[in-house]
């Protein structure tokens, strides 16, 4: 039976999302961690965690020691109301539920974090070489079903990952077209964030602001993938195909968006040892990160433009580096 045959400690690791619920079960023998088996759920076809949790555990024929999972929303005293989803996940029901050694609720981004140390070459695209050897605070950003935000401090002998909330935070303009997209997006209702834009819904609604500046309808195809619930999939296709200009000129702004919210985090955390981009995003469109459109607007703080310059810019390329990142913090507060 597959439950009898590891000898070192299980920990079951996911990332939780509004679209997924990705869980992993690592062993750990000292301080490695092995992979033994990987799933993905879509998250509305669940009634919450526990649910999720058992399916994956029957299928697994493993039994788990500790549990960390990284959820998209605030963790307060080990309890997480999604931001995207309703659900309410709790690490103390969970661990009395599966009888588990220990749990943890970690902000996705957190969690994310802790997976940094970890990773190696091939996990990172550069995007900025930024200054040979930089040392300092590292800044997270992570659009996917929302965006997400965190920091890392450095505090002289280690990194110490926090989660922030700061994909909500205010949107602010800074040209005549990003104050005519805000006044738009006004019109639609409330308070416009940095997640409204930075997001798969966000690539959504550019495009809909593009449409309606030319005063055009939707089209066919967009209606259809709509329906089918992945427009910003269908928009980046169009868009690399050249058949949209309004895709085209959505996608050039969500990357300009990306890039002038990136350096305002390298500022706010003075991470100066350099920032990374998660989520799955940004390795879809890592021909445009890597433009000099994302780069120009990640510079464009003055008077901190030199301090900017010198910051190196990552896309996590790893797709389990969030569930790396969960391990290892089960691995580090199970002693």
């Amino acid at each position: 039976m597959a439950g009898t045959r590891g000898r070192g400690v299980h920990l079951l690791a996911g990332d939780v999302g509004g679209t997924n619920v990705r869980l992993a079960l690592f062993e750990a023998a000292g301080s490695e961690l092995t992979l033994l088996l990987e799933r993905t759920y879509a998250s509305r076809d669940h009634r919450g965690m526990a649910e999720i949790v058992e399916r994956f555990l029957e299928e697994s024929l493993f039994r788990a020691d500790r549990l960390c999972l990284g959820v998209a929303g605030p963790v307060r005293a080990g309890r997480s109301r999604l931001t995207n989803l309703p659900w309410t996940v709790d690490a103390a029901e969970l661990a009395a539920r599966f009888r588990l050694r220990g749990a943890w609720l970690l902000n996705d981004l957190e969690a994310l974090a802790h997976s940094l140390p970890a990773l190696g070459p091939r996990d990172l695209a550069t995007l900025a070489p930024g200054e040979e050897g930089a040392q300092g605070n590292l800044a997270l950003l992570a659009a996917g079903t929302g965006l997400g935000e965190a920091g890392v401090l450095w505090d002289g002998a280690a990194w110490r990952p926090f989660a922030t909330e700061g994909g909500h935070a205010s949107f602010a303009p800074e040209s005549e077209l990003e104050i005519e997209l805000l006044r738009f997006l006004r019109r639609r209702g409330g308070r416009v964030t940095w997640e409204q834009l930075l997001s798969g819904p966000g690539i959504a609604a550019l495009y809909d602001f593009f449409l309606a500046r030319a005063g055009l309808p939707a089209p066919e195809w967009y209606e259809v993938a709509r329906e089918e619930g992945d427009p910003a999939a269908a928009i980046a296709q169009a868009a690399s195909e050249e058949r949209s200009l309004e895709a085209l000129a959505a996608l050039d702004l969500f990357v300009r968006l990306y890039g002038a919210e990136a350096g305002n985090l390298a500022l706010r955390m003075m991470a100066t040892g350099g920032v990374f981009l998660g989520g799955g995003i940004a390795p879809r469109l890592l021909g445009r990160l890597g433009s000099p459109t994302f780069l120009e607007a990640f510079v464009a703080r003055e008077p901190m433009r030199a301090l900017l310059e010198r910051i190196p810019v990552r896309v996590i390329l790893h797709r389990g580096a969030a569930l790396l990142g969960a391990a290892r913090w089960a691995l580090r507060a199970g002693g």
